[in-house]
């Protein structure tokens, strides 16, 4: 064979190996969908997890929002037409769908450990690893105001159900989670003993005559992009919002609005994947990376919710944009935010959920 005939060969060789590579890539890379709540939440996964992973793998993300619960799963997978790869959750329906039989449980040997190399089992805060989900985040539930409106403004869960003291819309979310915890606080029960009075008839009529006495002067919200919005457009004088989402609009967009942190409700959210995902390995390898030390941390410099490993919050720093701004200060878990705090009882609303959300749709049909 001549030296020509052999260097064709071999550039032949080559190229259909190359040629295999690509078909092999092309055949193994995915696209998975990976459903969250929106707005500056997102934002947020998108830069510390998304992009980073699609760089590392070569699959791809559909991102796509909804506004929480589990219906949506629910369908999905009792209709064995299941589209979402993995959707971010609060903690109450993470239980509720495992118990449910609705999710894929995942083996916590996938997740890496911790930057210093702690076990991630040992890395994780209390609570944030389960049967069928992995946490990322912790993030609260507080009530906001604009400084400029409201120089003197509320400073205690006590004066948002003031209407007196303090006239205006309020802003609540559109269900019995969190509402009947903070009317409770108001009515003057202990961040201790919310859930004790909240598990008996009495407590809850107690909280709905608390809800009764601002009734008629709430606007009612959905999905977490609203309570900024509503604020800014003075639709109301204070409302509940997540507090990563008040942040991202004083910090990205200079609103002047204020955080009232007394009696937050804090609570984890996590990672899910629906029975029966369409790409679960891809999806399993996403929420593995997406949680680990690294990208955690990261998501805290877009979003002021605390990362749910303790390895992270060494390397939490500044804003993204603003080398002056820290973000430990603004978590809901900086020990000048936590004094009133209320830990938002899982189980509680895992056996209650559907009872509590038919009571309020009655009471807010009267």
């Amino acid at each position: 064979m001549g030296i020509n005939m052999e260097t064709k060969m071999i550039k032949s060789l080559l190229l259909g190996a190359a040629a295999s590579a690509m078909v092999a890539s092309v055949a193994t890379a995915a696209e998975i969908t990976v459903v969250s709540w929106g707005g500056a939440y997102t934002k947020s996964q998108v830069e510390a997890y998304h992009k980073p992973w699609m760089a590392k793998t070569g699959n791809t993300i559909l991102s796509e929002d909804y506004s929480g619960g589990l219906a949506e799963v629910k369908s999905q997978v009792e209709a064995g037409n299941v589209t979402w790869d993995i959707v971010d959750v609060e903690l109450s329906d993470a239980i509720r769908g495992c118990d449910e039989g609705l999710l894929e449980t995942i083996d916590p040997s996938i997740l890496p450990a911790g930057a210093d190399g702690t076990p991630a089992l040992e890395d994780f805060i209390s609570g944030a690893i389960s049967e069928c989900a992995v946490a990322n985040i912790v993030w609260s539930t507080i009530f906001a105001y604009d400084t400029e409106k409201m120089p003197n403004g509320p400073t205690t869960i006590g004066d948002f159900f003031d209407l007196a003291k303090f006239p205006g819309k309020r802003g609540l979310r559109k269900g019995p989670k969190a509402n009947l915890e903070l009317a409770l606080a108001a009515d003057g029960v202990a961040a201790a003993d919310i859930y004790d009075v909240l598990g008996t008839p009495e407590g809850v009529d107690r909280a709905f005559a608390k809800l009764d006495t601002i009734r008629d002067d709430t606007v009612w919200w959905e999905a977490g992009a609203q309570p900024p919005q509503l604020l800014a457009d003075g639709e109301v004088a204070m409302t509940t919002a997540y507090n990563g989402r008040i942040f991202n609009a004083v910090a990205a967009e200079g609103k002047p609005f204020g955080i009232v942190w007394d009696s937050q409700i804090f609570d984890y959210d996590l990672w899910v994947i629906p029975k029966g995902a369409p790409n679960k390995e891809a999806a399993l390898d996403f929420l593995a990376f997406s949680t680990a030390t690294e990208q955690l941390a990261a998501q805290a410099s877009y979003i002021s919710y605390g990362p749910a490993r303790k390895s992270s919050a060494a390397l939490v720093g500044a804003y993204h944009t603003n080398p002056d701004l820290a973000m430990g200060p603004e978590m809901p878990t900086a020990p000048a935010n936590f004094a009133t705090a209320i830990q938002n009882d899982f189980e509680f609303w895992a056996d209650n959920q559907d009872e509590l959300n038919e009571r309020f749709n009655a009471w807010l049909a009267k």
